[in-house]
């Protein structure tokens, strides 16, 4: 067929490498290109391809008449797939999207479901620039995920603002589609229309300019003035034909109807109690519905329409002010009742100009949603009550709630239109100071370290005074990180630790461990390690929460407690669709597990961590995901990588004046330079963390490097620069740093160490071994030498730190006792393999994999299928085994 698509032999061999690749792998293909130019025609061929190759093929046109109405694309694809037992539960999810309160995860990963769940697909999406936004971010999630499985999209999308805007952040390859070259231009144009004066052939070749559309258009009307009126859509005809259906119903059964379409209970009782308030209506007006085979009525009144569609047609058909009486009819109907917020939602709709008390209502509403974790209700519903309140300044903190639970969503458009919004307007000082931190450390657009933290710490102090203690101190701690990373004086540190005191918070308050933990770790980190060890005990937060304790105990250095508390807001934060907050408890967790020396988990979650914050544009999460997998290369002796990932992240920080954060990047050069056994230059990385005077200082952070300075000092001969460094050292109770002084000790003068190192610094305990065992050969104590140095080795090759567990076995050799390197099987595996075999190993079924991954079960069974021969294991008994039995 592609002899009859003239011009266009480049673009049809890129489609049929597409299809080649099928069923090994899948993938995505974006054809862009102007109105008329052929894309279109493309997806044709690409069809007719996949029929002689005998693909399932499944077809969806964007229709610009559902553009604002949510999923509406999805539905109609969801009803084009055949139908099968084993998605039967996913098929509902995706067509109960219309209407329920569904996290964009949950739908996107119902889809993928249903797309990969067959045999090879080509789903082919034309016009894909008027789908509805949550179809176009459901449907570019499942796309970046088909590289393991056998489905192939083709999208054409015209080329304009709203295809720019959409592909910008898609990640998605694209093709451009350009217009034909003047041989084959004339070729197409001889071919229509072969008669034409050669006049008329020339002005044609000239007007459409390689336009094909243009061409045939032009050669079929002899002139520029013809238009040929496209069909009316299918969807937009089905709406139309269930409007119909609709108006042939009696006028009472219309009001029913209406009332029910904007009901979001199912209660057919409380929509005919609504609807009597309007006129006189009672049950039996929903007879002549029910024999129309527009809805259904349980015995117990239950009404249900009969097709999603259904309800939008009634939706979209009724004039705003009927929808203004509906939904105070409902509010008027629905009881007030715990947990029942149905009432204060439609009393919002119904209300049409400012008003606090709705909005208040409304606000908590929401916010209650945004804790629940179904973020889409609560975006809205801060949105509508930022509409609806007279207070510009309250207004701005709502709207900047709003913009916080979008970026957490994902929802990238609502994020940007409500960025823009605020930009626009005079904002309050706290607002304002957040919108600057979220632009910073959400979005990497700048850096202003500690020079906004003073008027933000007043401000936030003037909120808590107004009456609005939660807001403030939410802001509050969510700036506590910035001034972790600025670097801030004393006093602006000290004065946002007094900010949090004037609010009566019990100890085991998030907000105020962060707010300690973060702006004082040294004067005040040693008061929030019991509520720290608590909170790590009872896991019983949000996922913010969970979150905020995670990153407080990393920021102190209590490096177990941080893991614990990682793991499960990560493990919150998954199941509800928050890949935004997911992708920095990633993060968290990954910096930690390189501070604990396992290199296997640091790899994991950073290499999870980097690619959701490139998936959810949130550049400053990715540098540091960056950061912490170059840390982890650098303990497993990749040198390169750990250079490479270094030199990026300087070049990112240096530029925008992120000073502090370049304690990080020599925390990575120092660690790689003391596995290749460069210890004088590894001191010279290290020391710049500890120099007040010097760029990459940090006063915590330095904390994090004094065994790394110690065993670098010892190696190069520089012990009287250790001590000098570490006396200058604060004389404060955390017990990272009681380790590291413990440490340089048993370094310096070497001597019984057991007890010296516990068990929350399996690192630096294994390498303190390590050294003692060494110690004791030089001493001639040759078979105390190797209960030490059998020890030592046992520990850092679990740990995955190569180079010094190789350094171990030499030091055993030359204890007179030969202990081989044997392969760990978990290092056979990539980063993704080895979670994917953890988690089978865990008895979690490819399903659930699938959904923890946001993959298809399909992928997660290729992986497997990849996975088990690499292990030498056959079945997930004896996978078990290797991983958890057997490690090395």
């Amino acid at each position: 067929m592609s002899e009859q698509v003239i011009g266009r032999a480049g673009e049809i061999g890129r489609l049929r490498a597409e299809l080649d690749r099928l069923p090994q792998r899948g993938g995505s293909l974006v054809l862009r290109g102007d109105a008329g130019v052929g894309k279109s025609t493309l997806l044709e061929w690409a069809a007719g391809e996949a029929g002689r190759r005998q693909l399932r093929t499944v077809t969806l046109t964007g229709v610009q008449a559902e553009f604002d109405l949510p999923y509406a694309g999805l539905d109609r694809l969801a009803a084009g797939l055949p139908a099968s037992a084993a998605t039967a539960a996913d098929r509902d999810v995706v067509r109960a999207a219309l209407d329920g309160d569904l996290t964009p995860v949950r739908v996107a990963l119902a889809l993928l479901t249903l797309l990969t769940d067959a045999a090879e697909t080509l789903l082919l999406v034309d016009d894909a620039q008027w789908l509805d936004a949550a179809s176009w971010d459901a449907l570019t999630f499942v796309a970046r995920r088909l590289s393991g499985d056998p489905v192939l999209i083709l999208l054409t999308m015209r080329n304009g603002a709203e295809t720019t805007a959409r592909l910008a952040g898609a990640a998605l390859p694209e093709l451009a589609v350009e217009p034909l070259a003047a041989p084959d231009a004339a070729a197409l144009l001889d071919q229509r229309a072969p008669a034409l004066r050669a006049d008329l052939r020339d002005r044609i070749l000239t007007e459409a300019a390689g336009n094909p559309l243009g061409l045939v258009e032009l050669a079929s009307l002899g002139d520029r003035s013809g238009r040929v009126p496209d069909d009316l859509p299918l969807p937009a005809r089905l709406e139309r034909s269930f409007a119909l259906s609709v108006s042939a119903l009696p006028e009472a059964t219309q009001l029913l109807l209406q009332v029910a379409a904007f009901n979001d209970g199912s209660d057919g009782y409380e929509t005919v109690a609504a609807a009597a308030d309007l006129a006189g209506i009672t049950l039996d007006d929903l007879t002549p519905a029910v024999a129309a085979g527009l809805v259904q009525v349980s015995e117990f009144g239950a009404l249900r329409f009969r097709h999603p569609l259904v309800r939008s047609a009634l939706r979209q058909a009724v004039p705003a002010g009927r929808r203004r009486d509906i939904h105070a009819a409902l509010a008027a109907v629905i009881p007030r009742a715990p947990g029942d917020e149905r009432r204060i939602w439609h009393l919002a709709a119904a209300t049409t100009r400012p008003d606090e008390q709705v909005a208040a209502e409304l606000a908590e509403a929401a916010q209650r949603a945004r804790r629940r974790g179904t973020l889409g209700a609560a975006i809205t519903g801060l949105e509508r009550a930022a509409q609806l309140t007279p207070d510009p300044d309250v207004q701005a903190h709502r709207l900047m709630w709003a913009l916080t639970t979008a970026h957490e969503l994902g929802d990238h458009e609502t994020l940007h239109r409500l960025i823009a919004l605020l930009s626009a307007r005079p904002l309050p000082p706290t607002v304002q100071a957040r919108l600057s931190w979220f632009r910073e450390v959400m979005l990497g657009s700048g850096w202003s370290g500690a020079d906004r933290l003073g008027s933000f710490i007043e401000a936030v102090d003037r909120v808590r005074q107004d009456g609005d203690p939660e807001l403030a101190l939410t802001e509050l701690a969510m700036n506590a990180l910035r001034c972790y990373w600025s670097n801030a004086d004393d006093e602006t540190r000290m004065a946002m630790v007094d900010a949090v005191e004037r609010f009566d918070l019990p100890a085991d308050n998030a907000e105020r461990i962060a707010v300690l933990a973060m702006a004082a770790p040294l004067e005040r980190g040693p008061e929030v390690i019991a509520p720290i060890e608590r909170m790590s005990r009872q896991l019983d937060g949000t996922a913010d929460q969970l979150d905020l304790l995670a990153v407080s105990a990393s920021g102190i250095g209590s490096w177990r407690r941080s893991n614990i508390l990682g793991r499960a807001a990560a493990d919150a934060a998954r199941s509800e669709g928050r890949l935004g907050l997911l992708t920095q408890t990633l993060v968290t967790e990954s910096v930690v597990a390189g501070q604990l020396g396992d290199v296997r988990l640091a790899e994991r979650a950073g290499t999870e961590a980097l690619t959701l914050a490139q998936e959810t544009r949130q550049p400053r999460w990715e540098l540091t995901a960056s950061i912490a997998l170059g840390y982890a290369a650098a303990l497993r002796g990749d040198s390169a990588t750990a250079q490479q990932r270094a030199d990026e992240a300087e070049g990112a920080l240096l530029p925008v004046g992120a000073y502090p954060m370049l304690a990080l990047v020599q925390l990575v050069r120092g660690v790689d330079a003391l596995a290749q056994g460069r210890h004088a230059t590894a001191f010279e990385r290290l020391a710049p963390i500890f120099d007040p005077g010097d760029v990459p200082f940090h006063p915590a952070i330095r904390l994090w490097a004094v065994s790394h300075l110690a065993d670098a000092a010892v190696g190069c001969g520089r012990e009287d620069d250790l001590r000098a460094i570490v006396d200058g050292l604060p004389d404060v109770d955390l017990p990272l740093l009681r380790m590291g002084r413990a440490y340089v000790a048993a370094l310096l003068e070497p001597g019984e160490i057991e007890g010296v190192i516990d068990a929350d610094y399996p690192f630096e305990r294994a390498r303190l071994q390590h050294a003692h065992g060494s110690w004791l050969r030089r001493q001639r104590q040759v078979s105390e030498s190797r209960v030490h140095l059998r020890a030592a080795i046992t520990a850092l090759t679990a740990l995955g730190v190569t180079p010094w567990a190789e350094r171990a076995r030499a030091e055993l050799r030359a204890a007179g006792e030969s202990q081989p390197a044997r392969e760990d099987a978990r290092d056979r595996l990539t980063p993704q393999e080895l979670q994917i075999a953890m988690l089978a190993a865990d008895g979690l079924t490819n399903r659930d994999i699938g959904e923890r991954l946001f993959l298809s079960h399909r992928t997660i069974s290729t992986h497997l299928y990849r996975i088990f021969p690499k292990l030498g294991v056959t079945s997930r008994t004896e996978l078990v085994r290797t991983l958890i039995s057997h490690p090395s």
